[in-house]
Parts: structure tokens; sequence; C-alpha cells
């Protein structure tokens, strides 16, 4: 009998009788009793006072069970009792190879990391694996997976807390199959990462995520991405995107979304939304008018975002696109030749309809803040803006942004100061929208404070509920409970997760919604969230009294097309 069907069984069986006379007639039978909280089951329900009890990696019982009692019981009297956290978008892809317990977003109440913005670890051919191995920074591993199904179970094999689960990117495909030019793909290639993402949808890939701003990803059609993310919903995948711009042209960039939505019947979200540039903050509306009529159409648009007014990519966003083709070496080269130079200060200082730098976005070279080296030499420069930093070279900004990219080696780490604080209280309202962070899966010790990092990786959830339910009221709890939990996990279509439900998984997260608080800052952002009292994976206690317990329960979660479902 496969854990699953034995879990509906006793789920049936727990319907037949109240759960204070589960209680009275089994009362050793409970391994957790989450007891005297308020219980938020994800939904966008108000809390209940309720009991939880938890039976190996399952809920078994919500109610009253003051007649039960079970090996490990919790006191929740004046918490709240959620559904564990949902990160829409994690780059913790390396970090939880460094270190499985994912303490950043763990401490949070963040039980499942959902990785894919258009680069995926898998599929990858021996040359990749050969590129990636080369260019690995501070954090060393051997690759020893192939696709991204053996990268995920690899994960799981060396041991994480939190639950994992990735879409396939749209831009390792294409570099797998196109390369790195910029190029229209033929009918053959475009067939070929067709049958790249069956294979991935069948190893239980979550759809198609892709990263348009970038190289080479921007170098796509849409005809292309509606071929892939058709190839996707073929089984139930969504598309899901870092669309082509988020500046001046935010609106069109939100129609080509749609585009791909209609024609290929994937469900399609847009990655981190935001209007960058304080001449695009009122384009905002323009992108609610467009997704909601689409919605209306019976068009399923979503969108997840961060929680504060600053971005963090890297200094290829601050370059035009001609200049980055064919990857970073060319890159580097073309950096180096004077002509070119001179044709990247001009397209940073004049910005076009064609290309607009992330430092004009950011109000200039003052607002844009060096964050990550792998340089070990340049790492004094970290903490500091470009504008400091290109004076204190006497060089300007643009030269100084150039001259970096080569001598580290990589495209550096930033900040960007572009959002408006009024525009995130809009999204944060629209229902449609969740959250990701957009960051890595860090702790504030070891090989991870080599860098700086955006304080989004420590405190994007936790920032959800002390400032924007909280402090600022903009949302309620349970609304922001649901739009972390059932909401992504509806969206996703990932199984018996996202409800606190009986024979739902034991993810379950423990906070105190009077003091749950963001700790990181922009100077200082290695700090943990405070507030989540206990977080469980599975069934394991894995945050206990604010404290790591040591516990690497974390498993793959697999998305609608996996092939297992047939015999689960």
């Amino acid at each position: 009998m496969t854990i699953r069907l034995a879990a509906i069984l006793f789920s049936i069986l727990a319907m037949a009788c109240s759960p204070s006379e589960q209680a009275a007639t089994a009362s050793d039978q409970y391994d957790v009793i989450i007891r005297s909280g308020t219980v938020y089951d994800g939904t966008g329900a108000a809390g209940v006072a309720a009991d939880i009890a938890i039976i190996g990696d399952r809920i078994a019982a919500i109610g009253d069970l003051s007649d039960a009692t079970g090996r490990n019981e919790i006191d929740a009297q004046g918490m709240a009792v959620a559904p564990g956290f949902i990160n829409m978008l994690s780059w913790g892809v390396e970090g939880l190879i460094e270190d499985g317990r994912g303490m950043s977003d763990l401490r949070q109440g963040v039980t499942l990391e959902v990785f894919g913005e258009g680069v995926s670890w898998g599929p990858w051919s021996e040359k990749t694996k050969a590129e990636r191995k080369a260019r690995q920074g501070d954090i060393k591993y051997d690759i020893e997976w192939s696709t991204l199904d053996e990268y995920l179970k690899f994960l799981e094999a060396r041991g994480v807390s939190p639950n994992v689960a990735s879409f396939v990117g749209a831009t390792t495909l294409r570099a797998e199959v196109v390369g790195l030019e910029n190029r229209e793909a033929t009918p053959e290639e475009i067939i070929e990462m067709q049958d790249m993402v069956r294979a991935a949808m069948d190893e239980g890939a979550l759809g198609v995520g892709s990263s348009l701003i970038y190289a080479p990803a921007n170098f796509a059609s849409t005809e292309e991405l509606i071929a892939l993310a058709s190839a996707a919903a073929e089984s139930g995948g969504m598309y899901i995107s870092h669309i082509r711009n988020e500046g001046r042209q935010l609106p069109e960039a939100v129609d080509e979304l749609i585009a791909i939505a209609r024609g290929s019947g994937a469900p399609s979200e847009i990655y981190h939304l935001k209007a960058s540039g304080q001449d695009n903050w009122d384009k905002l509306e323009q992108v609610f008018e467009k997704v909601e009529a689409a919605r209306a159409d019976g068009v399923r648009i979503t969108a997840d975002m961060y929680t504060y007014p600053a971005s963090s990519t890297g200094l290829d966003a601050a370059m035009p696109l001609w200049v980055q083709e064919g990857g970073y070496e060319k890159w580097k080269k073309r950096l180096q030749d004077p002509e070119n130079r001179a044709r990247v200060i001009e397209a940073i200082r004049n910005p076009s309809d064609e290309f607009v730098s992330g430092i004009y976005n950011a109000g200039g070279a003052d607002g844009v803040l060096l964050v990550g080296f792998r340089n070990p030499a340049l790492r004094e420069y970290i903490g500091r803006t470009l504008a400091d930093v290109a004076e204190e070279r006497g060089v300007s900004p643009e030269d100084a942004a150039m001259d970096l990219v080569i001598e580290d080696g990589s495209r550096v780490q930033v900040v960007y100061f572009s959002m408006s604080e009024a525009n995130l209280a809009k999204k944060i309202s629209r229902p449609w929208v969740s959250f990701g962070s957009d960051g890595g899966v860090y702790a504030p010790e070891g090989i991870f404070l080599n860098q700086s990092t955006h304080p989004r990786a420590y405190g994007n959830f936790a920032r959800i509920f002390a400032k924007y339910v909280r402090d600022d009221g903009v949302i309620t709890i349970e609304e922001a409970i649901r739009k972390l939990t059932s909401q992504p996990a509806e969206h996703l279509k990932i199984r018996d997760r996202g409800q606190l439900a009986e024979g739902f998984y034991g993810d379950v997260v423990v906070f105190d919604p009077a003091t749950i608080q963001d700790n990181a800052t922009f100077a200082e952002p290695h700090q943990l969230a405070t507030g989540v009292a206990h977080v469980f994976v599975n069934g394991v206690h894995t945050i206990k009294d604010e404290a790591h317990t040591g516990a690497k329960a974390g498993r793959v979660v697999r998305g609608p097309g996996w092939s297992g479902w047939d015999g689960d």
C-alpha cells in the first residue's frame, strides 16, 4: 500500500467520527499535537481555535483534541498556525548544496523552494556541466546529474530541510539546442526543445520558466515561447516568466505574456511583477487592467512579487544585449574594445525604446549597490554604490561597470533601487499576486558571509506579516497566508500541500503575529527573521523554539505531468 493510499484511507476513517472521538479512541496514535493555536487553513478563511495532530508525514486530525496525547506536543497559545509557505521564486539551487538547512527561508516559515527562472539545473549536456564546473564561485560541488529530475533527487539525497521543486528553464533549453547566439530557432530545434520540455514534465517539472530580459533568453521569439509553453500545457504545466521589459515597454511585455498564455493554453505567471524606473511607475495600473481583463476572459494570468522597492541582479541588466551575445567570454572581449565601450556608454546614458539600462532606471549610479563579487580582490567594494567606486577609481560610472565585469569574471551582483513603495502595496492587495523572494537561501555564517545580498533573502516573507499585515494593514493575516499557501499550490497544481487539511502533508508553520519581524537591511542583510517559533516539514519538527533541530526531511515536490502519479 502506498503512503498516499494509506493517508486517504486514514482520512476516510477519520471522517466517520469527530476529532474528539478520534482522540478518545486512539489517544496514543499521534506523533505530534499542536495545541491551542489559531488555525488558518490557507484558504483565506478566518482563523479558528483548534488543535492539529500529525501522524508520520500527514495531518491526521484538526479540531478539539483535548482528550488526545502526542509524542511531541507544542503549545501554540497566542500563535498563528498555518500551512508551510511557498517561495514561488527561489535561487537556493547552490545555497542548499552548501547548507541544506535553508536557514534564511526556513526561519520565515518557507517549506517549499521553487526554482527555474529561465535557468534550471538541468537538462545539462556534458559541455554545459564542464562550463558550469569551471565557473563555480565560492560554493564548490561535483555535478552528479544531467537531468533536472536528477538534480532535485541529488538535493533530496544530500539532505535538505525545505521541500524543492522546479520549472524547466527556457534559457537552459535554448542554450543546449540553439546556442548563445542571437538567431531564431529552426523548426527542428523547436521540436527538439519541445521534446525536452515533455521529458522534464514527465519527470515532475512544474512547467516552463523564462527570463526574457537577459541574453540569450531575449533572443527567443514569441512563437518559440508559445511552442515550449504548449508542450508544458499538454500535461497541465504552466508558463512563468521574467517578462521582456519591466520599464518603458512594460505594458507591451505583459501583452506578450498574455499572448503566450492564449496561444499555448498554459496558465501563465509574471515573475516578480514590477514597474522599474520612476518614469514608468504609473504603468503598473495598465498592467492591472490588462491582467484583469484577460482573467475576466477566462485566461489564467497571475503574478508573484517580493516586498522591497529594489531589485537585485547583475550588471548585465545595465548593458545592451548585443554586447553580451555569445556568453561571458565574448561579452568580456567586446568590453575591452574602445569602440564597443563607447557604444555601451551611449546606450546606458541615452535610453531608447530598444534598451533602457538598469543604471538609468535606478536614477543613476548612486542607486546601484554592489553586493557580490566572484573575485576576492574586489570584495572591498561590497556595500558601496557604483558611483562611489567610480569616483574612487577616477572613471565614469559606465566605465567602472564595464571594468568590474571584466575584472570579476562574472556579471557582478548588484541591487538597483528603482521601484515605488506605493506600488508595492497596490500589488500586494491584488488577489492574484503571490510571493517569491527571488533570492538565494543562506545562513548568516561561514562561506555565505563572503558576499552581501538583498535583504529579501532573509526577510521577504516575514515582512509581509510585519509590515503589510500588522503595521500598514494592507491585507489581512488570512489573506496573506492564502497568498503564501493554497494560492501558489493551486497555481502549481501540486498535490496535498498548501492547506491545513486532514490527509495533507504535515508542512506547518507556527508563528506569533505580534512579533514576527524581518531584520535584514540593505546595509546588513545577513540577519535571520524572528517570530516563527516552529516549522514542520513533512511532519518532521525542523524549527523548534526558533532554532533548527538539524532535521532535513525535505522532499522533491512533483508537478502535474509526473509519470509517477500513475502508480501513486
